[in-house]
Formats: C-alpha cells, sequence, structure tokens
C-alpha cells in the first residue's frame, strides 16, 4: 500500500502506489482517460465537487491517498475494465470505515436487524445517492467473503426467534414517534403493495432501470416503515415478502446502471428478507440475480457457487419455471469457467423443465419474465460463451446461433405487439448478443445489422448495462473486421447517438 518512508534529510517523502500503478499500466489507459472517466462517474453520481486532471492521477500513483468517493470510483472503474472485483485495497488504497447499513454483507438473519438495516440503508440511498457518496461508499464481496454468509440462509430460525419477532418489531422505533396501529394492514392495501411492486417491474424491463429506480427505493423504505408497526404474523410475513421483491429489484436496477456494490448490498439485504418471509422459491430467485452479477463480473467459481445454493435451498418449493430458470443460469455459470460437459447438461435440463410448465399455473410474479424467448436466450449465450473460451469453436456457435435467433425472433413478436411495453432491454440484450455470435463466425455484414438494430433500442433505454455490451461488442468488431465500409458507418454513428456514458470505448 502506498505511505510514506523517511529520507536522509528527515524530510517525508511519498512511496510510489505500486499496487495502482501495476493496475493502471495493465488497463491501457492514459492519465488523461483515467481523470476523464473519474469526472464522468462523478456527475453521474453527482458529487459535482470532484474534478480530476493528470497531475492528480499522477499523484495518485506517486502514492497521494485520494479522499472518498475517489478510492470507490477507482474500484468501481477498475472492476469494470477487467471484469472482476477490484478492490480498494487491490489498489493501495485506504477507505473510511462505515456504519452497518452501508458495508459488508455479513449481516444477522433476525428479522429486526433485516428491517432497520433496509430502512437506513434506503434511506441512505434518497438522501446521499444523489450527491454520490452512498454508491461509491460500498465494495463488493466476492470468494468465501461472500458465499459463507450467504450459506446461513439455509439454517433455520430458532423456533422463539419465530414465536417473538413481532412483539420485537413493534418495539422498534418509528418514525415521528407516533402511535402504532394494532389492527394490521388490510387484505387490499396489501394488494396494491404487491401490484405496485409488479408495476415497477414491468417499467424496468420496458426501460431500464435508470428511470425509476428511486421510486423502487423509495416505496421499499415505506414497506420497511410498515414493518416497523404491530402486525399480525401472516400479514408480517406477507410485508417481509414484498420488501425482499422491492429490494431485489432496487438490486435489480443499481446494477443495470453499474452500480454493482450498491446492488449487491440490497440483494443481500432481499435475501434476508426472503427468510423472514420463509419463502425459499423466493431466496432462490435472489441467489440467481447475485450469481448473474457475478457472471457479469468474471466470476464463474463463485456464480456457480450461489446458483447451487439457490437449486439446494429451493428444491421442494420451485415451479417448473423456476427450475428451468436456474439450470439456465447454472449453464451460464458452467460456460464461463469453460466446463462443456456440465453446460450441455444444464441446458438439457433448462429445456426439459421448461417443458414441464403447467399451463394455468399459478406463479409469483417474479418468475414470470422467464418465457420461452428468455430460455432460449440464455441457452444462447452459454454455448456462445464456450465458444468464446474455446477459441470461436464452431461446434458451440452452431448450438449458439438458432437459440439466439428464435430468442430475437419472440422478443421482437412480443415489441411489435406493444411497441411501447414489453421486455425492450431482453430484446436489445438479444440482439447485441446476436451480433456477438456473427462477430465470433466473422460474418460482418450481419453483425453490422443486427448491432444497428440495438443501437436504435438503446437509445430508448435508461440501461448502462446495455450501452456497455454494444460499446464493448462493437470494440471487438472494429479489431475484427477493419475498415469495412459499413463497420466505419455504424462505428460513426454510435458515438454520435450512444449516450454518454464514463465507460471506455477502448474496452
Amino acid at each position: 500500500m502506498g505511505g510514506v518512508r523517511v529520507v536522509g534529510s528527515g524530510i517525508p517523502a511519498r512511496q510510489p502506489n505500486e499496487r495502482l500503478g501495476s493496475w493502471f499500466r495493465r488497463s491501457g489507459w492514459s492519465k488523461g482517460e483515467l481523470a476523464r472517466q473519474v469526472n464522468r462517474r462523478a456527475r453521474q453520481l453527482e458529487a459535482h465537487h470532484i474534478s480530476t486532471d493528470t497531475s492528480r492521477v499522477r499523484r495518485w500513483l506517486d502514492g497521494e491517498q485520494p479522499r472518498e468517493p475517489i478510492p470507490r470510483i477507482l474500484s468501481d472503474l477498475f472492476s469494470e475494465r477487467f471484469g472482476c472485483v477490484v478492490s480498494i485495497e487491490d489498489l493501495g488504497l485506504r477507505s473510511l470505515p462505515q456504519s452497518a447499513a452501508v458495508s459488508g454483507i455479513d449481516l444477522p438473519w433476525a428479522g429486526p436487524q433485516t428491517v432497520s438495516l433496509i430502512n437506513e440503508f434506503s434511506r441512505s440511498d434518497l438522501m446521499l445517492g444523489r450527491r454520490g457518496f452512498l454508491g461509491t461508499s460500498l465494495t463488493m464481496s466476492a470468494g468465501p467473503a461472500l458465499i459463507e454468509p450467504m450459506q446461513r440462509w439455509l439454517v433455520p430460525t430458532p423456533a422463539h426467534e419465530a414465536a417473538t419477532a413481532g412483539a420485537r418489531l413493534a418495539a422498534l422505533p418509528r418514525r415521528g414517534g407516533q402511535g402504532r396501529r394494532a389492527s394490521g394492514l388490510s387484505e387490499p392495501e396489501l394488494s396494491q403493495l404487491s401490484e405496485a411492486t409488479a408495476q415497477f417491474r414491468t417499467w424496468d424491463a420496458q426501460c431500464g432501470g435508470g428511470l425509476r429506480r428511486k421510486a423502487v427505493v423509495g416505496q421499499l423504505h415505506e414497506v420497511t416503515d410498515l414493518l416497523q408497526e404491530t402486525q399480525p404474523e401472516p400479514v408480517r410475513r406477507r410485508l417481509f415478502g414484498i420488501t425482499a421483491e422491492l429490494s431485489e429489484l432496487a438490486g435489480w436496477m443499481s446494477y443495470d446502471i453499474g452500480l454493482q456494490p450498491t446492488a449487491q448490498k440490497y440483494f443481500v439485504l432481499a435475501l434476508h428478507a426472503a427468510k423472514e418471509a420463509e419463502d425459499r422459491a423466493l431466496g432462490a430467485y435472489v441467489l440467481s440475480k447475485m450469481s448473474r452479477q457475478m457472471i457479469h463480473l468474471g466470476r464463474g467459481e463463485d456464480a456457480l457457487e450461489l446458483i447451487h445454493l439457490a437449486q439446494y435451498g429451493s428444491r421442494e418449493r420451485a415451479t417448473a419455471r423456476t427450475q428451468a430458470m436456474l439450470y439456465a443460469l447454472e449453464g451460464r455459470a458452467y460456460a464461463t469457467v469453460g466446463q462443456a460437459p456440465k453446460c450441455h447438461r444444464a441446458v438439457r435440463m433448462a429445456e426439459d423443465a421448461f417443458a414441464d410448465i403447467e399451463r394455468g399455473e399459478r406463479e409469483p410474479d417474479w418468475i414470470r419474465f422467464f418465457s420461452e424467448a428468455e430460455l432460449n436466450a440464455e441457452n444462447a449465450h452459454s454455448y456462445r460463451d464456450l465458444a468464446y473460451v474455446g477459441g470461436k469453436s464452431t461446434m458451440y456457435l452452431s448450438r449458439a446461433a438458432p437459440r439466439m435467433e428464435r430468442a430475437v425472433e419472440l422478443f421482437a413478436e412480443e415489441c411489435a405487439v406493444d411497441p411501447t411495453g414489453g421486455h425492450q432491454r431482453s430484446y436489445a440484450l438479444n440482439l447485441i448478443g446476436m451480433a456477438t455470435v456473427h462477430l465470433l463466425d466473422r460474418e460482418a455484414e450481419a453483425c453490422t445489422a443486427r448491432a444497428a438494430e440495438a443501437k436504435d433500442l438503446a437509445g430508448r433505454l435508461r440501461s448502462e448495462r446495455v450501452n456497455n455490451r454494444l460499446r464493448t461488442t462493437w470494440t471487438a468488431a472494429q479489431r475484427e473486421f477493419g475498415p469495412v465500409p459499413e463497420v466505419v458507418d455504424l462505428s460513426r454513428r454510435l458515438r454520435a447517438e450512444l449516450p454518454e456514458s464514463e465507460a471506455s470505448w477502448a474496452v
């Protein structure tokens, strides 16, 4: 870690930060490019007091310790650059200790503490996030530090805990010191909360996570306020279920706009709430989102641990559709680590489970998204990823292409029926996925056509994930195809029309 040393004159001198220097050299960025990315990320988080230049970056490399939130911004940028978790400590930087609500994931598995932590974290997100100090005051957890606390999800809650949880929740202070109502929420009120959560989920699929994330966080905060009132046990469990769904959705929206540590924190809190709701299937769904995040960050082994934990914990509770989703994601994780036979098996199991879905079966709203289009999309991406790992293997591409084409076809049909609704983000992501298949197959014209379609959709979404994937794919296409006229033309249009981001074009 960068620090100080004493030279012969007795004057303290900084010691170069070799850790930061190593990551910086491998990134390929110039000092000016890193400074620009830090400033862009700070503007996105509305931390307008930050203004970095090349001389400041040079001082960091020479051992100067930047103030918050710079260390967290640098951690995020290098993590995105390398596709893995690059912690503040990995960069040789220091960070200030944070309260339990905004740091760490090894939290107590108890109802009152869960309510308190979600309430505090959502309040901090609403009040401080807009000034940039929340999303950059967190660190990502991975490896044993992530997996071991999550395994406690399966540990049964002591009987006395369940019996006394309501009384302890009622003892928590409530906003404004007002009295608590003892009658609990009515069925119409609970239904309205569930319907609002479903509507938020629909808007996320249509528009991306950037448009209504704060509205979801606000609703989450209000629901935890309700949990601090005296509620009958059935109402309490249902409220915890709604809390889990909202926290998961807040995490998913944070993930979609690139706030990875914030997303992980919400996912962890959602899993705690799902345990209090006694809903193993919902908990498995939350773990699947955590697994997907680890795949995104290049942590395939962590993704496998999380998805296996989800499968084990929900083996007797999950519907056929939920099982199919978990198998498909297991295939993605196996593809990430290059285990082709196990990936094949997971893909087959996903397709078999999906075929077992019974028409008219009652299912929770959170799993209804997993359609035939999503099944084909997940399995296509698994084979596409195996093709990457296997050196552009034509065998894997021949399996990826028809599944990806089918996914694109189904999403296109859905969005044609309702041009302002549907799963617009999934459609865009799978157009990009199809472009990558054509890229691996060296089909410049087809790759360009699909990327152009994705660009048109991306302009109507608020999804940093879509924008970043499109930029990353197109940078690879430029390297692969060179100065082909259609590639040059689309490159010009992307630079002109795609919303500016902290993400670099030089990925």
